[in-house]
C-alpha cells in the first residue's frame, strides 16, 4: 500500500509540476506578445507623427509665402525649429526616464496637436513664430526608439531599431504626396487641419495601446549609477554627464562627424538640384521619394540582417569606411544620374551609422537613462539642421559641390583610421 501511496503521490507532483510548467509557458508567450505588440504600436505611432511632419515641411513654405515672409525670415523660421529640436531632444529624453515610456509619447503626440492647431491659425509672421514652440517635444522617433530599448534585448535591438527606417521611410513619402495633393486640391490650411486630428488620434493610440509599466530590462548595467532619477528633466549636468562613460563620448563623435559633410549637402540639396543639377520642382521631388524608397529598403531590411551576422564593431568601421567611398564619388559627380548611383552607398552608410550608433549608445549607459541618452542621439540632426545653411552654404559658394565630397572622404578617412587604431569599449552582440 505504501509503495501504491507513493507512485500515486509521485504521479500528483509531476501532473503539478507539469502543470506549473504550463502555466509559467503560457505567462510567457503572453508576455513576449505583449512586447511585440507594444513594439509594432510603436512603429505606428512614429509612422504617423513622421507622415504629418513631413506633410507640413511640404507645405510650409508657400503658408510662410503667402503671410509675406522672404528666404532670410524663412531660413531663421527653419532655424527656429532647429533649435527648438535640438534643446529639446535631451530633455524629452529625460522625461522618458523619469515618468515612463507611455507618458513621454503622450507629450510627444500632444505636442504635435498643438503644434499643427497653432499652424492652422496662423494668420500673420508672429503666430507663425509661435507654431514652433511646441516643437521642443515632438520627438515621436526618440519615443519609439526608448520602447524598443526598453522592451528588446541588446542582441535584438539593433534590428528593432534599424526596422524604423522603414517608419522614416513612409513618413518621407506618404507625408510628402499627402500635404502636396491636400493643399493642392482643398487649400494650404487644410494639411494642417489632418495633421491636428492625426496627432489627436495618435495621443488616444499612446494612452490606450502604450503599456504603462515599460520598466527598462537591466539586462546590460546595474542601475544604481544611472543619473534619470536624481536632477531636475532639465539638469544639463545629468544629462552631460552619460558623455562620462566608457566609449560613450568617441561613438558619439564619430556619429556627428562622420555624416556632418553629407548632412550639410542634403540640407543644400534644394539648391544643388537647381543651380548644378539644373533640376525641376517635380524632377527634384522624384529624387526624395528615391531616397526615400532606398531607406526603406536598406534600413528596413539590410541593416537588421547584417546585426545578425556582423559584430557592431565591424559595422561600424564598415559604415564610416563606405562614407569615405562615398565622399570620393560625390567630388567626381557631374550630373544626377551620377547622384542617384552614389545615393545607393550613401544610404546603405546613412542607415547603417545611426542604427549602429544609437544601439551601441544605449548599451553602453544604465538602462535607466537610455531615454536620455536616445534624446541627446535624436539632438544630431537638428544640430546639422541648425549650422547647416550658414557652413554649407559657404562651402557651397566658394568650393563648390565637390567641396562636400573632399570633405566627407578626409573626415571618414581620419575616423577610419582612428577605429582601426583606438579599442573603443563596445558591448558586443550577435544574434
Amino acid at each position: 500500500v505504501s509503495t501504491m501511496d507513493a507512485k500515486a503521490i509521485s504521479g500528483g507532483e509531476e501532473e503539478a509540476s507539469g502543470m506549473r510548467s504550463e502555466t509559467l509557458g503560457e505567462s510567457s508567450r503572453l508576455g513576449e506578445s505583449n512586447r511585440r505588440q507594444a513594439i509594432r504600436i510603436a512603429y505606428l505611432i512614429a509612422t504617423l507623427e513622421l507622415t504629418f511632419l513631413f506633410m507640413q515641411f511640404g507645405v510650409m513654405p508657400y503658408l510662410a509665402k503667402s503671410l509675406g515672409l522672404d528666404s532670410v525670415g524663412f531660413g531663421y523660421l527653419q532655424t527656429t525649429f532647429g533649435v527648438l529640436q535640438l534643446v529639446g531632444g535631451p530633455i524629452f529624453g529625460r522625461f522618458a526616464d523619469q515618468f515612463g515610456t507611455r507618458a513621454a509619447l503622450i507629450l510627444s503626440c500632444a505636442s504635435g496637436s498643438a503644434f499643427f492647431l497653432l499652424m492652422s491659425i496662423s494668420t500673420s509672421i508672429p503666430l507663425l513664430f509661435l507654431s514652433r514652440l511646441p516643437a521642443v517635444f515632438m520627438h515621436g522617433l526618440p519615443g519609439a526608439q526608448k520602447v524598443i530599448t526598453d522592451l528588446t534585448t541588446p542582441s535584438q535591438r539593433a534590428d528593432a531599431l534599424g526596422k524604423l527606417g522603414l517608419c522614416f521611410g513612409i513618413g518621407i513619402i506618404i507625408g510628402s504626396a499627402l500635404g502636396g495633393v491636400l493643399s493642392t486640391k482643398f487649400g494650404i490650411f487644410v494639411p494642417t487641419y489632418v495633421g491636428l486630428v492625426g496627432n489627436l488620434i495618435n495621443t488616444m493610440i499612446a494612452m490606450v495601446w502604450i503599456p504603462l509599466p515599460a520598466k527598462p530590462k537591466s539586462d546590460h548595467r546595474a542601475t544604481e549609477h544611472g543619473t534619470s532619477q536624481s536632477g531636475s528633466v532639465f539638469s544639463i549636468r545629468e544629462i552631460l554627464h552619460l558623455m562620462k562613460f566608457p566609449g560613450v563620448m568617441e561613438v558619439f563623435i564619430i556619429k556627428v562627424f562622420a555624416g556632418l559633410p553629407i548632412g550639410l549637402f542634403l540640407i543644400m540639396f534644394s539648391i544643388i538640384s537647381m543651380d548644378f543639377f539644373g533640376l525641376e520642382a517635380v524632377e527634384s521631388g522624384y529624387v526624395m521619394s528615391y531616397f526615400g524608397v532606398l531607406q526603406m529598403v536598406v534600413q528596413g531590411l539590410v541593416v537588421g540582417k547584417l546585426t545578425n551576422r556582423c559584430t557592431e564593431r565591424t559595422l561600424l568601421r564598415l559604415s564610416v569606411f563606405v562614407f569615405a567611398g562615398v565622399g570620393l564619388g560625390m567630388a567626381l559627380m557631374r550630373t544626377v544620374w551620377h547622384y542617384c548611383i552614389i545615393a545607393v552607398p550613401l544610404v546603405f552608410a546613412f542607415s547603417t551609422l545611426a542604427t549602429i550608433t544609437d544601439s551601441i549608445l544605449t548599451k553602453a549607459v544604465p538602462s535607466s537613462d537610455t531615454g536620455t541618452m536616445l534624446g541627446i542621439c535624436a539632438s544630431v540632426q537638428p544640430l546639422t539642421r541648425t549650422v547647416g545653411p550658414t557652413i554649407g552654404g559657404v562651402l557651397y559658394k566658394r568650393f563648390g559641390v565637390s567641396s562636400f565630397g573632399y570633405l566627407q572622404l578626409i573626415v571618414n578617412i581620419g575616423l577610419f583610421v582612428y577605429l582601426i587604431k583606438s579599442k573603443i569599449p563596445l558591448t558586443e552582440t550577435k544574434s
